[in-house]
């Protein structure tokens, strides 16, 4: 799917990840992470769908280190943040803007209901790093209740068809970055196991400036458009649309779900 996949990154263009990873709980790694993943394009698509429904309220589930909801504060938007890496969050909370946001360590079911929201969103990988359906059930039951009667959740997830993992080999993923503040660091994935909709990956980081090397597996669950309509439809929500990642065209499943 797309470019070959960066370390701990949240989409195709970066990588395979989820919310589970040591990636995001790791304090060395978390703190390497935007500058492993600093091409966010995918994000404007977000951007532009809270203003196409006018999203004032917007809860952003798996956050990470909060480079959308920071954008999405910067353009007047009320914005909470939730992510289950502690890790994470501390990135998030320590970048300029940061106080305008509501910044939550836990899943969708630790959010209050008050205030509604008008929108939530599931980024990059943070629908597929949700593999257990009782955490699956339990997020989508978390989003529906967090949302305001004709709120939406909207979600992306890969297409299972287009066997993303077969290009996350150490080949065609090995790079370095130099990131600031810590040097140049040298990463690459390689598959571990595909068990049914179940994908098994491991990254390693190699860190110049002292040697250390780093490593993550994770298991992100494909699930196909059928199945995640079905779920949805069992957690009260209605798909009103499912569209195409603009910067990946037929390589991923935008949902588009509405809350009755």
């Amino acid at each position: 799917m797309g470019d070959p996949p960066e370390p701990c990154a949240p989409r195709d263009r970066g990588g395979p990840r989820g919310p589970g990873d040591p990636c995001y709980a790791h304090p060395r790694l978390a703190a390497v992470y935007d500058a492993l993943d600093a091409d966010r394009r995918d994000l404007g698509a977000y951007l532009r769908t809270a203003r196409e429904f006018g999203a004032h309220r917007v809860l952003d589930i798996g956050c990470g280190t909060g480079v959308l909801a920071l954008l999405l504060a910067a353009r007047g938007a009320d914005v909470t943040g939730v992510d289950p890496a502690g890790a994470s969050l501390d990135v998030a909370r320590a970048k300029p803007g940061a106080g305008r946001v509501r910044w939550i360590h836990g899943d969708a079911a630790d959010v209050p209901p008050v205030p509604a929201f008008d929108l939530a969103t599931m980024t990059g990988n943070a629908a597929q790093g949700v593999v257990a359906p009782e955490a699956w059930a339990r997020t989508l039951h978390g989003a529906h209740a967090a949302l305001r009667p004709g709120g939406r959740l909207v979600l992306e997830t890969r297409d299972p068809a287009r066997r993303a993992w077969e290009e996350w080999t150490p080949e065609l993923t090995r790079r370095v970055t130099r990131v600031p503040g810590a040097g140049e660091v040298e990463s690459w994935q390689e598959l571990v196991a595909v068990r049914a909709d179940l994908v098994t990956f491991r990254s390693t980081y190699v860190f110049a400036a002292d040697g250390a090397v780093l490593t993550s597996e994770s298991t992100l669950r494909f699930r196909g458009r059928d199945e995640v309509a079905a779920d949805l439809a069992a957690h009260g929500f209605t798909t009103q649309e499912v569209r195409g990642a603009p910067d990946r065209p037929g390589r991923e499943f935008v949902f588009v779900a509405r809350r009755p």
